[in-house]
C-alpha cells in the first residue's frame, strides 16, 4: 500500500506541484489549504507523513506542529516543513517544536521527494520485533514506543531514531556530521545545530539521559554507560 502524504499548502500552484511529484514517486497524496482543516483531517485518518507550509490561513504551521506533537494520535507522524522564510531562527523554532525536516522555498521537487523517502524509510515500521534497553529506558522498535520506569514517553520520529542510534552506538564518540548523515539520512542543509536541538529535547524528555549523553566539545556527543 502506498504511503499517505498530507500536503498542507495554501498556494494552489505549489500544492499541485508537490502533490504531482509525490504522486509520480508512488505516494498517495491529499491537499489541505488551511491551517484550521489540518487537525480534524489527521485525526480522522492519520497520514504517514505531513508536508506542512509555515504560513497558512487560520493556524500557522508552527502551531499545527506543536498541537500534533501534543496529541498521542499524531505525536509520531513525521513532519517536513515548507516555508519562504530562510532565517535560522525560523528553522530552529520548527525543529524545536518537533519538525523532522525543513525545506525553504523555492525548493527542488526532486529534493523534496528524496527527503520524504528518507524520512519514511526511517520512521515506518519494518516488522522487526526488537527491543532496546538501557537502564530504566525501554525502546520498542516494532511498536515505536519508549518508556522510562514504565512511563510512556512521547518522542518525535527523529528523536526516536536519534535515541536508537545513540543506544546502539554507546561508547563511541559521534560527530554532529555523522549523526546528521546516519540519522537524518542525507546531506542535511539545516546545519549541525539541528543535532543539538534534538539532543536537548531527549535530555528533557528522558532526564536519566542527562548523565549518559556526554557533550564532546567542538565535536559531537558520546553515549556512555556510566556518568
Amino acid at each position: 500500500m502506498a504511503s499517505r502524504i498530507l500536503v498542507v499548502e495554501d498556494d494552489q500552484d505549489i500544492a499541485d506541484l508537490v502533490a504531482h511529484n509525490l504522486g509520480r514517486a508512488g505516494y498517495a497524496t491529499e491537499i489541505v489549504g488551511t491551517g484550521t482543516a489540518v487537525l480534524p483531517r489527521v485525526r480522522q485518518q492519520t497520514p504517514d507523513l505531513v508536508v506542512l507550509d509555515l504560513m497558512l490561513p487560520g493556524l500557522s504551521g508552527l502551531e499545527i506542529c506543536r498541537l500534533m506533537r501534543g496529541d498521542p494520535q499524531t505525536a509520531a507522524v513525521p513532519i517536513i516543513m515548507l516555508t519562504a522564510r530562510a532565517e535560522e531562527e525560523d528553522r530552529v523554532r520548527g525543529l524545536e517544536l518537533g519538525a523532522d525536516d525543513y525545506l525553504t522555498k523555492p525548493f527542488s521537487p526532486r529534493e523534496l521527494v528524496a527527503r520524504v523517502g528518507a524520512v519514511l524509510r526511517r520512521t515506518l515500521p519494518h516488522g522487526l520485533d526488537k527491543v532496546l534497553r538501557f537502564g530504566p529506558i525501554v525502546v520498542d522498535l516494532d511498536r515505536h514506543e519508549v518508556t522510562e520506569h514504565g512511563r510512556a514517553v512521547r518522542l518525535t520520529a527523529k528523536e526516536f531514531l536519534l535515541l536508537q542510534f545513540l543506544i546502539e552506538h554507546r561508547g563511541r564518540v559521534l560527530s554532529r556530521d555523522l549523526l546528521l548523515s546516519d540519522v537524518w539520512g542525507y546531506q542535511y542543509t539545516g546545519g549541525t545545530r539541528t543535532v543539538d536541538v534534538h539532543i536537548r529535547r531527549l535530555r528533557e524528555k528522558l532526564p536519566v539521559l542527562v548523565e549518559h549523553i556526554v557533550t564532546v566539545k567542538q565535536f559531537g556527543y558520546k553515549f556512555v554507560d556510566t556518568a
